[in-house]
């Protein structure tokens, strides 16, 4: 078989799949800061000297860019594989190793009142998302009813400003939200911290301190007001679920459904680099 020629809009070698196929290389950008990168790196550098570990294929820096690529532009492992020149199984292997590293650093519980909130309204926004996944043998749990898809439910604690402060563990997406958050003891916690929160009417019945909308038709013109100025004080933490789906593993799951949790703290972990001064 001739070698395949240089390929004119790349300038670079085909590479030759198994079938023929060819894979042809391209530059692209990562929305991700330096700062985030770093710390990354930082994480798998000590993880590597804590348990001595020999030489690598990648080194820490390029294993900490893998692992973005993987989140953020959602590409598989055959596709990450070719771009870093590693085998598929050692993509897998690095992004599993660091996503784990990542969420093991993600705060363990719900987060109490900060010291910069002193002499201001302590708010904190509640809300679920929905990790959609392919159907599983065991489907009936996974179905949420409300989206109308299988998926996995995850709890969101954000903060006014719409960044992401907490994520819970991934619960099959049949579970309804209040529920939800009552396995995972956020209601609890929150009171505790002397905390004010706002939720949608999913969470109706919660009780102190959780406040949300009136429901109900042909509501009087004061309980529309307050729904208006409740709208008002949630939507900026509403963003935090926003953030997470701009991560593209996480719009359709193509692992075990039960990773959600684990990728999502991982996320949160980046982001925090990537927001703090």
């Amino acid at each position: 078989m001739a070698k395949p020629l240089v390929d004119e809009a790349t300038g670079q070698d085909p590479h030759p799949l198994p079938g023929g196929l060819l894979v042809l290389f391209y530059p692209a950008a990562l929305p991700l800061s330096a700062r985030a990168l770093s710390y990354a790196a930082g994480v798998i550098r000590r993880h590597r000297k804590k348990i001595g570990s020999a030489w690598r294929k990648l080194n820490p820096g390029r294993q900490a860019l893998l692992v973005p690529a993987c989140l953020r532009k959602g590409d598989t492992f055959a596709e990450l594989a070719a771009g870093f020149g590693i085998g598929t199984a050692t993509a897998w292997r690095y992004v599993t190793e660091t996503t784990a590293l990542l969420a093991a650093r993600a705060p363990e519980t719900a987060p109490g009142a900060d010291r910069r909130e002193e002499g201001r309204p302590r708010l904190r926004g509640i809300d679920a998302t929905l990790i959609p996944t392919g159907r599983v043998a065991a489907g009936r749990p996974f179905y949420c009813g409300k989206h109308r898809r299988h998926g996995m439910n995850l709890q969101v604690i954000a903060s006014p400003g719409g960044d992401i402060l907490w994520v819970s563990g991934p619960l099959p997406g049949a579970v309804h939200d209040l529920t939800a958050a009552r396995i995972w003891g956020i209601i609890r916690e929150l009171a505790a911290a002397g905390l004010i929160v706002l939720a949608d009417k999913g969470y109706h019945g919660a009780g102190d301190p959780v406040l949300t909308p009136y429901r109900g038709r042909n509501k009087p013109a004061s309980q529309k007001e307050a729904n208006r100025a409740h709208a008002q004080l949630r939507s900026p933490g509403e963003r935090a679920n926003a953030q997470l789906k701009t991560w593209r593993i996480l719009r359709k799951l193509r692992c075990c459904p039960w990773k959600a949790g684990q990728l999502a703290r991982a996320i949160h972990v980046l982001q925090a680099r990537e927001t703090e001064g």
